[in-house]
């Protein structure tokens, strides 16, 4: 006879509460190359690491898999949509610089929910949202600010953010399926954000990093782009901008 599918015994806690040694999620299961060279984020993910109580992750019990993680860093937030900020990496960049000077800091703000490939499907982003919370109410945080990566974007490249954050479906939910979950946590949406991320390099790197060749200077698009990408071969650079959308969710 088939054998029934285990239960699984999930755990999540901040690192710092979590059994030694259990592993992270490799980096390219969860993004695109691309996505691992931000300038700002790059550079500066590693400093997340110094801040175990904040940053969680997700095992299962019985075998020790490590099945989400759920990063964060600690900001001041004025309250309103302008002091947002321009994106993910003003934010992120921000935020390390007031830690530094140990400036005061009053919310949370959600860099990453990433989700092991083999447990997709079974509302783990949903769980790590949560988790960000739990975390945000236990530091006495009062809000939790997420700079979102629409999931959906990648297939309509070429429209503006500002255009497709307004889509909803006919039942009135919005029509990207991570700006879903937030907005069904109880998140309201704040501004789109054109620029959030900015990632510039040669044009053989970002060719290797997304297997497409740029034969002329020119603006194209890619696999798992969110936006277009500028190519200018005499300069042997080239520029991508990830737009992103504010939510905020209440940490009550």
């Amino acid at each position: 006879m088939p054998q029934e599918p285990r239960t699984l015994s999930l755990r999540w806690a901040t690192r710092d509460q979590a059994p030694d040694g259990l592993p992270g999620i490799p980096t390219l299961q969860v993004w695109p190359e691309y996505n691992t060279h931000g300038e700002t984020v790059g550079a500066l993910w590693d400093r997340l690491f110094d801040l175990p109580d904040y940053q969680s992750v997700c095992w299962d019990e019985e075998t020790g898999a490590v099945l989400a993680e759920a990063f964060v860093v600690p900001c001041w937030w004025d309250g309103t949509e302008a002091g947002l900020g321009p994106g993910i990496d003003a934010t992120m960049r921000d935020a390390l610089e007031r830690i530094d000077r140990g400036d005061e800091l009053n919310s949370l703000c959600a860099l990453s929910a990433e989700v092991a490939p083999e447990s997709r499907g079974r509302g783990m982003a949903a769980d790590a949202l949560q988790q960000m919370k739990r975390v945000a109410h236990r530091h006495g945080l009062g809000a939790l600010i997420a700079p979102v990566r629409p999931s959906w974007k990648d297939r309509y490249p070429i429209t503006p953010i500002e255009h497709y954050v307004t889509w909803r479906r006919a039942d009135g939910t919005l029509f990207d399926p991570w700006m879903r979950v937030h907005e069904r946590l109880g998140a309201s949406m704040g501004p789109p954000l054109p620029r959030s991320l900015h990632i510039t390099a040669t044009v053989a790197e970002w060719e290797s990093w997304v297997d497409l060749q740029f034969p002329a200077t020119g603006t194209y698009t890619f696999p798992r782009g969110l936006a277009p990408l500028d190519a200018d071969r005499q300069a042997d650079r080239a520029e991508y901008w990830e737009p992103n959308v504010w939510f905020v969710h209440d940490v009550g």
